[in-house]
């Protein structure tokens, strides 16, 4: 009898103490400090938070260091987005919805490829074949492509559309005699003091659907861009306006902009997989995290990640090696503080 009332307060002890362990942590330096330490734990290379335009947590683990570049992968793409604001307002390109074959006149005779806007085209529902993640072509090769349905009727992830907005922003650089590098590096990188380890090229031209390699705080420099509406020390690079819409969804996919992952639920008029990838239909499906609607983000394989949540004044790096890291998990406790 006494044996088994002594099993029964171990385990009422027990489930108390369960249940406190599942209070949420207090206090944002806690928040943050759970939020790596699951990163960790599924392979993380770095976590570091910036709050307003400072870095209020930074850490390194699984032997990566804050002076290591890491690939982006996927995460490069959103570059070709702030590269399409930039010539907006530079006057390069009228705006999002130009038509790609008043440049590319090679589409002009095409029925479907010739009324494609280059908005369709960077939020991946041109109807353009978009080739498989990791094949990547050469801007000339990429206009190839055939188109294999109307554009806005289905969202398809791969890396032919950014290297079609390659060779585009080629032809538009040409009469002033620069590469689509030095506009990108002369417009966005240098006026930031974004430093780049390596982004690789073929064909002499720098691979826009991935390629790039950042340190964190490097990464964070291009998302403190964004979270201020595109000033920086207080000059104004790029228009807020342009910004705003490379955060708006198709109709084809509410949970992709312009480059940039929304945090939205997503669907398919056909009802096929979204993507090109389980990760790619899952966030499409379902977004990104439950805390903050306004969250958007950069994302790469391996779960490179560049969240930016203007609401609440955070820009979040995270980087790491392919694992079962879920955004869900990470942001619940960045933003909550619970497991």
């Amino acid at each position: 009898m006494k044996i088994g009332i002594l099993a029964l307060l171990i385990f009422f002890a027990a489930g108390c103490n369960a249940r406190a362990q599942s209070k949420p942590v207090t206090g944002e330096m806690q928040r943050y400090k759970l939020a790596a330490a699951y990163s960790e734990q599924f392979r993380g290379l770095s976590v570091l938070v910036m709050k307003g335009d400072k870095v209020v947590f930074e850490e390194y683990q699984n032997g990566h260091s804050a002076e290591r570049p890491w690939m982006l992968a996927s995460g490069t793409k959103s570059f070709s987005g702030v590269m399409l604001a930039a010539a907006i307002e530079d006057g390069l390109i009228r705006s999002f919805d130009e038509k790609v074959s008043d440049t590319i006149a090679e589409w002009k005779g095409d029925p479907l490829r010739s009324r494609i806007t280059i908005r369709q085209m960077l939020s991946l529902t041109s109807g353009i074949d978009a080739g498989q993640i990791g094949r990547v072509p050469d801007y000339s090769e990429a206009i190839k492509s055939s188109a294999k349905q109307d554009a806005g009727t289905r969202f398809e992830y791969g890396p032919v559309p950014f290297q079609i907005f390659g060779e585009l922003m080629t032809r538009k650089l040409s009469a002033r005699n620069e590469t689509v590098a030095k506009y990108l590096k002369r417009r966005i990188l240098d006026p930031i003091g974004l430093d780049v380890a390596f982004w690789r090229e073929s064909d002499g031209q720098p691979l826009l659907p991935q390629g790039a390699s950042l340190t964190a705080r490097e990464w964070a420099k291009f998302g403190l861009l964004l979270k201020n509406g595109g000033k920086w020390n207080g000059k104004q690079l790029i228009k807020k306006s342009l910004l705003d819409e490379l955060v708006k969804g198709s109709t084809t996919n509410p949970a992709y902009g312009v480059t940039f992952w929304l945090n939205h639920s997503g669907s398919n008029p056909a009802g096929q997989p979204i993507g090109n990838g389980r990760e790619i239909d899952e966030i499409s499906s379902r977004g990104i995290a439950d805390n903050a609607s306004d969250l958007y983000m950069a994302a790469g394989a391996g779960k490179q990640r560049l969240y930016i949540i203007p609401s609440q004044d955070l820009v979040v790096v995270r980087q790491g090696r392919m694992s079962q890291f879920d955004d869900r998990d990470f942001l619940r406790r960045l933003l909550t503080g619970t497991e």
